[in-house]
């Protein structure tokens, strides 16, 4: 590819090195063969109305691993903070016209011409550089990519060279992402990622191009959001006693105590920190199963006529539990107090009901819910969980936002409106497509990350089919069989991490990279068909990624295997042989 290469540090008046190219891959990259534009401490910073984020993460991110001050350009205005709460430059009189021949400067600018997450980078010796954008959020991935041509040391928190001049080699790189959806999903349930991890998560993810963050909050195992007028759902719901480890078919636990939750404070944080990088947080709060943690603090949530619900606690154990919500009125208008507080916290389009695993067990031996089902004219258990779903849909629509929920929600009836996260394979979301639903395509055959990434017996807790970063490369979010109107319901893809198997950031690290660069890059960039996808040159760039990784603190997976202290000898995984269906 063009651009294979960039340049590196240098020392002052020396010319430029031929560092690595760019991931994901852009659209159209120029060269040129003339000397690299300097970032040295004499280099300004112009930012247009409407790139403030930018500008500040230039200063915050970039010039700290450069050791760069970089200061306004003379005749650019102060930033200012607009009225809905994003930071963005105050209009003025200023225009770039005084900084545009500036050869020591980078420009920001939004371009109406571009699409909204399209940028162009124009990186000229005699020019500076500049970045084009046809939004905030086309500005800011082009200066991911404005990090990516300086170099590793660019993904550092601190200089480790003071005094060096890297230059940015000449280039025009234009790009625009295939999907509007290019997520990744964080299971904190089963395992807690303390704030600290969710932040360095989402920066992560900026630095790969991602722009939606799927967060699992709740679930069997922990509830992990403050409630205000439900304190219990932390107080109890939030830890429990202690914790298989493995599989849980597994004989080993982690006797002690494990848990953790966010305030409302740290979400409005995490909510904040992802705004500035332009990403969407989108929230699950599962619903009507996977529900133990919140029923262990609610006894009355569950099918009280069944089972003793004051006897249960928060899941020790992972799988599939049987005790789900009861049908009843009392446990929607307890929902609505969760969500009601919920969307105060997030104003993204969607949020994520679950849906997923509802064992109907309880309800079949159930009176109530069988009583329930007749007072509905429904025909079966199927027919209640659709209910569950609808109301809430209905709920959501009624306060402008979506209901996305995995692929389950189909059965029974598919609620009017709701989007299908399709998990269990393709075929979910292609009878949703069919059905004029749109689309987030994750199937776990393809994009679980939680799956082992080989078959030597090294692999930690080995989990599912094989899934090496040649096979998440060719993954192709898009079923062949969708036609071209429906295949545009197809809002994009997403790749999942389900942690209980990966009980602390070095695991989550190990699972995740080098297979969500992959990934991002299926996400991102205009790839052909699966099997004429260039494996060999996406390997290339990536011998150079490994740096970035490095500099970052990524504990990824060696392309060699496993090191000695990411095994977990002796621990049951379960590991599913031969490869997955296509289903």
């Amino acid at each position: 590819m063009s651009d294979a290469t960039t340049d590196g540090p240098t020392s002052p008046g020396t010319s430029p090195g031929t560092p690595p190219g760019v991931i994901p891959a852009p659209r159209s990259v120029r060269e040129s063969d003339r000397p690299g534009v300097p970032l040295d401490a004499d280099t300004t910073l112009w930012a247009g109305p409407g790139t403030g984020t930018t500008e500040r993460w230039l200063r915050l991110t970039l010039g700290a691993a450069l050791g760069l001050s970089l200061p306004p350009a003379p005749g650019n205005t102060a930033v200012a903070e607009n009225a809905g709460g994003a930071a963005e430059n105050a209009p003025g009189t200023e225009s770039a016209a005084g900084a545009e021949n500036a050869p020591n400067t980078v420009r920001l600018r939004i371009d109406e011409t571009l699409r909204p997450e399209a940028y162009v980078l124009d990186a000229d010796a005699e020019r500076g550089i500049e970045i084009r954008g046809g939004s905030g959020a086309g500005v800011f991935w082009g200066a991911q990519t404005l990090r990516q041509l300086i170099g590793p040391e660019a993904f550092r928190r601190a200089p480790v060279r003071p005094g060096v001049t890297y230059a940015v080699p000449n280039r025009t790189i234009e790009d625009a992402p295939r999907f509007g959806w290019r997520g990744l999903m964080l299971d904190v349930s089963r395992h807690f990622m303390p704030k600290d991890g969710v932040l360095r998560q989402l920066d992560l993810m900026a630095a790969h191009k991602l722009n939606v963050f799927h967060f699992h909050l709740t679930d069997d195992q922990g509830w992990r959001i403050e409630i205000k007028r439900y304190p219990k759902l932390t107080e109890t719901g939030s830890w429990r006693a202690r914790t298989k480890f493995g599989h849980r078919a597994s004989p080993h636990w982690e006797e002690k105590p494990h848990g953790g939750f966010y305030t409302q404070d740290d979400i409005r944080e995490i909510v904040a920190y992802a705004a500035e990088r332009h990403i969407a947080v989108v929230p699950e709060i599962d619903i009507p199963g996977h529900s133990q943690a919140a029923i262990a603090a609610y006894p009355e949530l569950g099918n009280t006529d069944v089972i003793d619900t004051h006897s249960l606690s928060v899941w020790d154990t992972w799988g599939v539990s049987k005790n789900v919500l009861a049908p009843t009125d009392n446990a929607l208008r307890f929902y609505e107090g969760v969500f009601e507080e919920l969307l105060d916290l997030f104003p993204s389009e969607f949020i994520h009901v679950g849906g997923d695993e509802c064992a109907k067990d309880q309800w079949k031996a159930s009176p109530a819910a069988q009583a329930r089902i007749t007072e509905l004219g429904l025909v079966d258990e199927d027919g209640l969980q659709s209910w569950f779903i609808r109301h809430f849909d209905t709920w959501l629509s009624a306060r402008g936002r979506r209901l996305i929920g995995w692929d389950e929600i189909l059965e029974g009836g598919l609620a009017p409106g709701a989007a299908v996260s399709s998990w269990r394979g393709y075929q979910g979301g292609i009878t949703a497509a069919r059905a004029g639903h749109d689309v987030v395509m994750c199937p776990e055959q393809q994009v679980y990350l939680d799956h082992r990434q080989a078959e030597g017996p090294d692999e930690p807790v080995p989990i599912g089919f094989v899934r090496t970063l040649e096979d998440v490369y060719r993954f192709e979010p898009v079923p062949p069989e969708l036609t071209p109107a429906q295949a545009r319901h197809v809002l994009g893809t997403q790749a999942n991490l389900w942690t209980e198997v990966m009980e602390d950031r070095a695991r989550v690290d190990y699972q995740a990279f080098p297979r969500l660069v992959a990934f991002a890059e299926v996400a991102w960039s205009a790839l052909p068909p699966p099997a004429e996808r260039d494996f060999a040159d996406f390997e290339e760039r990536m011998t150079a990624h490994y740096a970035r990784l490095d500099a970052l603190g990524v504990a990824y997976r060696p392309p060699a295997g496993p090191l000695p202290w990411q095994r977990r000898p002796g621990v049951l995984g379960r590991p599913i042989e031969g490869p997955p269906p296509n289903v």
